[in-house]
């Protein structure tokens, strides 16, 4: 029962935070931000996710093939086998 109602307390406070945020975006007026702009915003982020996704895959590719192990100190596979 405690869990629960944890969890509607901290759900409690995401509305309220977004709430908060959204009344604080939509308060500001401002010039119109021309259409250049919102196409310029959109490539940005799309290329930031873009490279962060390409590297975290390099990231995982590295760990699993033991690229990570080898560049840590750790000795060669075959070096292993002659101990």
């Amino acid at each position: 029962m405690g869990a629960w109602i944890l969890i509607a307390v901290m759900l409690a406070i995401l509305a309220g935070a977004g709430y908060v945020a959204y009344q604080g975006w939509t308060a500001v007026e401002g010039p119109e931000m021309p259409t250049s702009l919102y196409v310029a915003m959109w490539l940005g982020i799309v290329f930031s996710i873009v490279v962060g996704a390409g590297l975290m895959a390099l990231l995982f590719y590295s760990h699993r093939h033991g690229f990570d192990e080898r560049a840590a100190g750790e000795r060669e596979p075959d070096e292993r086998k002659r101990d």
